[in-house]
């Protein structure tokens, strides 16, 4: 099998980018995509480690709970989660960041390219306090590019029919597929039982 290794191999296989879609990428947020921020509940976020080890992981709140601070600055509230800390760890020794931003329902998406530091000002922590609950720390993301996705990957896995989701209960549980990777001695239903009651403790 041949690999492509080189970018002028790989524009022979791909026709040129269009106008549009090279004029659309900004250099700061405008309303639109300000607009498109403040009505997202969910953001995947793809670091590196600065060796080659890529990683994406998705933060999900409610609806605005990303801030938009200025036209090149925004900041997103660290919520608790497993503590493996891939994404900050990350940023710490490679600061470069992408962020796609999804809308339920919508097809189109919002990137955001950028460099991330991370603090955990009290000041900072406070905008995001939700049920009398603070963040852990605060991405703050100054961004370098913003571009409105078109709606082709959506259309095309029809990700927001209901029609084609697959049903629910012919899926595993996470507890049914920790026990089988873990080899746990707990039961998957027990191994469910523990995650609900620590999801219901550190939502927020």
């Amino acid at each position: 099998m041949h690999f492509i290794i080189s970018r002028e191999e790989l524009r022979r296989v791909y026709k040129p980018a269009g106008d549009v879609s090279l004029r659309k990428e900004l250099k700061a947020l405008d309303g639109h995509c300000v607009s498109f921020i403040g009505r997202s509940p969910f953001v995947l976020i793809g670091t590196s480690d600065g060796k080659g080890h890529a990683d994406v992981t998705p933060k999900g709140d409610r609806p605005g709970f990303v801030a938009v601070l200025d036209n090149r600055t925004i900041a997103i509230p660290d919520r608790p989660g497993n503590n493996r800390l891939d994404t900050l760890e990350n940023l710490l020794v490679e600061p470069s960041i992408g962020l796609l931003f999804l809308i339920p329902g919508m097809d189109e998406t919002l990137r955001i390219n950028g460099r991330a530091k991370i603090t955990a000002d009290d000041a900072l922590r406070m905008r995001f306090e939700v049920d009398g609950k603070l963040p852990q720390a605060v991405i703050l993301v100054e961004v370098e590019a913003a571009y409105m996705h078109c709606a082709k990957a959506f259309m095309r896995s029809q990700l927001w029919h209901p029609e084609t989701w697959p049903d629910r209960a012919s899926l595993p549980t996470l507890g049914r597929i920790l026990k089988d990777q873990l080899a746990l001695d707990q039961s998957a239903e027990a191994t469910d039982r523990w995650l609900d009651d620590a999801y219901a403790k550190s939502m927020w």
